[in-house]
């Protein structure tokens, strides 16, 4: 009896191809995400924010209060992002790229019309912004104080049990961070970056980038703060946002990253 060719198990070379295109989207996206996410928070709003915070309260606290506003932004604004994956690719690709090359070139703009002390009227901008929540904040302490004791009234306002467990230093970091950050250069980039690469890489790299700067300014406080050239910033960003835009001059929109 003659046997037939025995059958040859089939070689899975399109899962490792896919493999490997997916590790270099990750790979791209979330170098894409730090490196802007840098050049755009550097002697950024929320730079100060947690830069002049960190010299009056407790690193830690302002830290972590900055870092959870920031991490959760990023996570929205890549999940704003991902939700433009509906519309076809070669749309968002390129819609993505032009407003890259529009971020670069204002960006150029600005840093070239600023003179090399701006920066001084945000600072101030944010350390009058910081005074006034501490004002409010001595006036609830005040609110919430003890009432008379001759007399046995009380003039506490209740407040919630989970306030007790919370610092006023961790949400004062977090609101002003969030505020900050909600519709400024550095959301509406990663929303940009999410609808055009890998957005697990956009939402790793971001937050990396996040904690790099914020880890920083808070360490750093207001030496860093006074010291760094926000033009320098601002013109090293729109380079950065025009080697972007430049790039998808020499990548498919289906190449995967």
């Amino acid at each position: 009896l003659q046997k037939g060719p025995s059958p040859v198990a089939p070689v899975h070379l399109v899962n490792e191809e896919s493999t490997d295109k997916t590790n270099l989207g990750f790979i791209h996206a979330f170098v894409a995400a730090i490196s802007v996410i840098i050049v755009s928070e550097l002697g950024d709003k929320t730079f100060f924010i947690a830069a002049i915070m960190a010299m009056r309260y407790n690193r830690l606290t302002v830290l972590a209060g900055a870092m959870l506003a920031l991490g959760l932004m990023t996570c929205l604004s890549v999940l704003f992002g991902y939700a433009t994956t509906v519309i076809p690719r070669v749309y968002t690709y390129y819609v993505s790229t032009a407003l890259f090359a529009i971020f670069g070139i204002r960006m150029l703009r600005e840093g070239l019309k600023m003179s090399p002390d701006e920066g001084q009227e945000e600072l101030e901008e944010v350390q009058a912004e910081i005074k006034k929540k501490d004002e409010e904040l001595q006036r609830t302490k005040v609110l919430n104080g003890p009432g008379d004791v001759e007399t046995g009234s009380v003039t506490t306002i209740p407040q919630k049990k989970w306030l007790h467990f919370i610092s006023p230093i961790f949400i004062q970091a977090f609101t002003l961070t969030f505020l900050a950050e909600w519709g400024d250069r550095s959301q509406l980039t990663t929303i940009v970056l999410a609808a055009r690469e890998d957005p697990y890489g956009v939402a790793v790299g971001g937050t990396v980038g996040h904690c790099l700067c914020t880890g920083l300014a808070v360490i750093g406080g207001r030496m860093i703060a006074q010291k760094i050239s926000v033009r320098t910033v601002t013109i090293i960003g729109g380079i950065v946002f025009l080697a972007f835009a430049f790039s998808a001059l020499f990548i498919s929109p289906d190449s995967g990253f």
